[in-house]
């Protein structure tokens, strides 16, 4: 009999720890918010030298061409102010939860080891035949991923250069004044003589 008060005891203390927990992590989380909050600016700044270093290690290492090289550093350049806007949203929304669970397993002190040996164990009792199937099936489905981020990146440089394009046909509409697209009646006349002077 004395047993199960002593077990309830023990899970009544238990339930206890697991809410108080769970509360302090919910603290920790709103105090990340927080902080997440008013250190907008330096977030951001943040984001800004994480593009710059990704955008220029990002184009070197799939382009060779030097011209399409300085092309596509310049847009990076141009949209670095849209990357910040989703990188800050990204950040808001996800960035607080997942310091929190990262910081509640390093104060949980549960070993990650046990469960990788666990998993060992599992693939060891997997017959090989079944175990290669499986990588092949990984690696298929690493190379159709691969050849899917190729086809995107493909079509976001197509759709960047004909935004850039359009912007500098923009630009330099807008800097002589006048659209291309003018007709020949909106045109200033020009007097024959002016032409025949200028000839001679």
């Amino acid at each position: 009999m004395a047993n199960p008060v002593k077990i309830s005891g023990n899970l009544t203390h238990f339930l206890a720890e697991n809410k108080k927990e769970e509360e302090l992590m919910y603290e920790v989380l709103l105090i990340i918010e927080n902080l997440a909050y008013r250190e907008e600016a330096t977030a951001k700044l943040i984001f800004d030298r994480l593009y710059d270093i990704g955008s220029i290690n990002l184009i070197n290492k799939k382009f060779r061409s030097c011209a399409v090289k300085r092309v596509l550093k310049w847009i990076a350049r141009m949209s670095k102010p849209a990357f910040r806007l989703f990188a800050w949203r990204w950040f808001r929304k996800n960035c607080p939860i997942l310091i929190t669970n990262w910081l509640y397993q390093q104060v949980s002190f549960k070993k990650p080891v046990i469960q990788q040996s666990a998993e060992i164990v599992i693939e060891k009792q997997l017959p090989p035949a079944k175990v290669i199937s499986e990588l092949e099936y990984k690696s298929r489905e690493v190379k159709f991923l691969r050849s899917q981020v190729k086809l995107l990146t493909g079509i976001l440089i197509g759709v960047i250069t004909l935004f850039g394009g359009s912007l500098i046909w923009l630009s330099q509409s807008l800097i002589t004044g006048r659209s291309p697209l003018q007709t020949v009646e909106q045109l200033p006349p020009v007097e024959l003589q002016e032409a025949i002077i200028n000839r001679r």
